[in-house]
């Protein structure tokens, strides 16, 4: 049966919305599931549809497969173990794996192709590439169909029963009305913007040089293995830009392939938009010409790098963040500081959890290194749109989890059971909302990725602080990414607490509560530089400044408590004027932050 739609321009969002009255689906053009997005994550996902018997068509907005890994030659992967010792990430990331050799760099063309094979096994997926979205097809809140323009400038209007949107940047789901935040907004931060890459590509470099560099210590030195290197942590500060205010060079990690060139991820672009093209551009112009500088240093500083020269420059960069679409879970930084197993588990991930530095001024966090954490079916539902799911960096992470999330293995894993789930979801008849409050269908859906490949069980394991009386303060903290435990896991809970240190804690609290709440408020509390121990009453005087309270006579403890500010735990804690340790302070912190927020 046709389905026969007509053009409606939505122009306060510059979407096209397809409905009915004009355009017509032809019976070649619809699908049990299209894919969009040739990133890796929409590789996986078109290929585990096919395999598990839907007709599958996968719309790619490039010609060549595989997207930020080999137009944005990002060869250097993240990979984690489980619990147990063994790849955590395994199905058909594993099958790509092994196909461009299986260690931690790869060869770029080789990624291609292992990309494309994988898509040409499978009888029952479709290709097309080079194509751009020009419009969705809604039936109320279903999509139902998309319209695109081909390489050659064909366009085509494409029905699907099940849609999973695998871009960079949630592309699709935005243009179908999914909600989604930009960046760091949802803890209150608006307009950040993590650093972008620009991979650097080189020939002529001499790998042994780079070995005995590394073990001599040049630039603190590094370790290799294998056709990679990493390390050179000096780098940061004994080279400088040409542009001071828009980049920086970190340490290097260095692939070296088959053809003896090497590709470096280190140069830092900041303040750039990754959803603006003009944006992209500028960043690209810029890491081109401080591409120049760095190879003329590394010439004259670092041994191996003699001859070195630009072998070429990559066709996109390296953009961590954009869009983060809202769904039925936001996987927050929590699940992955405690290692949480959900019931509706697709997969791991185990990478630490990265925020890129947002400027020269600033240097980035590690907030915590996981064993590892389950991702639920339910973080690639978007809110409001039914019929869809997003497998990719965009999925439904906070912007603080997404720091691990978002790397390629965790991602291939999660669109392997997008397209697994989006099969059974039309075998079963039911919508993927409702699957993802079925358990019977979860289970199914589990099973079936565990026969084809995907690491995935219960467990249960031991999170720092557990049970510790100050622990649901010190998870409110972390989830606002106010405190960090960095590769260790470990906060300062049993040291003296600085008094710039909790004004830090204060004031940047206050800022993100007043970001959430859309006001433009200024902290009460000011940054300080004092790094004596903060006494119990300084603590006080400060929580109840925070607060707005004013000042009534010397016993501020006592009015602290007063104003609600100390539960019974402190209050036995502290029965006298003395230094806080960290836990005291987070705790103290952490109620303070909860009135202030109650009150916006």
């Amino acid at each position: 049966m046709r389905n026969y739609l007509i053009v409606l321009l939505i122009i306060a969002t510059g979407s096209m919305l397809f409905a009915a009255g004009w355009f017509a689906f032809g019976e070649d053009q619809a699908y049990d599931v299209v894919v969009f997005g040739g990133e890796p994550e929409g590789v996986a996902a078109a290929v585990a549809a096919a395999r598990n018997g839907s007709k599958t068509l996968l719309v790619a907005e490039e010609e060549r497969l595989g997207g930020l890994m080999t137009k944005g030659m990002l060869n250097f992967l993240d990979l984690s173990t489980d619990m147990d010792g063994n790849p955590l990430n395994t199905g058909i990331f594993q099958e790509w794996h092994e196909r461009v050799g299986g260690q931690v760099g790869f060869d770029i063309e080789a990624a291609e192709t292992a990309f494309h094979e994988l898509v040409e096994g499978e009888e029952n997926l479709t290709l097309i590439a080079g194509a751009e979205l020009e419009g969705i097809v809604k039936e109320g809140s279903q999509l139902v169909g998309v319209k695109v323009t081909d390489a050659e400038g064909e366009t085509v209007a494409v029905s699907a029963k099940r849609f999973i949107d695998s871009t960079k940047d949630a592309d699709l789901a935005a243009e179908a009305g999914a909600p989604y935040y930009i960046g760091g907004e949802d803890v209150g931060v608006e307009d950040r913007r993590m650093a972008v890459t620009l991979m650097i590509h080189l020939k002529g470099v001499d790998w042994h040089g780079i070995q005995l560099a590394a073990k001599n210590g040049v630039f603190g030195g590094g370790s290799v293995n294998g056709n990679t290197a990493w390390g050179f942590g000096e780098l940061h500060f004994d080279y400088m830009p040409h542009f001071k205010k828009e980049t920086r060079l970190r340490g290097l990690n260095i692939m070296r392939q088959s053809d003896n060139t090497i590709v470096i991820n280190a140069l830092q672009v900041f303040g750039i938009d990754g959803l603006d093209p003009e944006s992209r551009a500028k960043a690209i112009e810029i890491g081109k010409e401080e591409t120049g500088y760095i190879v003329e240093f590394l010439r004259e500083n670092f041994p191996g790098f003699e001859n070195a020269e630009v072998a070429s420059y990559p066709e996109e960069l390296y953009i961590r963040e954009t869009r983060h679409v809202k769904a039925e879970y936001q996987l927050p930084l929590s699940d992955v500081w405690e290692f949480k197993d959900h019931w509706d588990s697709i997969g791991f991930g185990g990478y630490p959890v990265d925020e890129q530095a947002t400027s020269i001024e600033d240097y980035g966090a590690v907030y915590s290194s996981p064993v590892q954490y389950a991702i639920p079916f339910r973080s690639l539902v978007p809110l409001k749109v039914d019929g869809l799911l997003v497998a990719s960096k965009a999925s439904g992470y906070s912007s603080l989890a997404a720091g691990s999330a978002r790397v390629l293995p965790a991602g291939m894993t999660t669109a392997q059971a997008a397209g697994t789930a989006a099969a059974l979801s039309i075998e079963e008849e039911t919508g993927f909302r409702e699957m993802a409050a079925d358990k019977a269908l979860i289970h199914e859906l589990q099973e079936r990725l565990k026969q084809q490949g995907t690491n995935l069980y219960p467990f249960e394991l031991a999170y720092p602080y557990q049970g510790e009386w100050f622990y649901p303060q010190l998870k409110a903290l972390l989830n606002l990414g106010l405190i960090k435990g960095a590769y260790e896991n470990k906060m300062p809970v049993d040291e003296p607490m600085a008094i710039k240190d909790f004004t830090l804690i204060l004031n940047k609290g206050a800022s993100r509560i007043a970001g959430l709440a859309g006001s433009d408020a200024k902290p009460a509390v000011q940054l300080s530089e004092d790094e004596t121990e903060l006494q119990r009453d300084k603590a006080a005087e400060l929580v109840l400044q925070l607060t707005g309270e004013e000042l009534a006579g010397t016993d501020v403890w006592k009015q602290a408590i007063s104003a609600g500010l100390v539960d019974e735990t402190l209050q036995e804690r502290l029965q006298e004027n003395r230094p806080l340790n960290g836990a005291e302070a987070y705790s103290l912190a952490a109620a303070a932050l909860e009135k202030l927020k109650n009150g916006q």
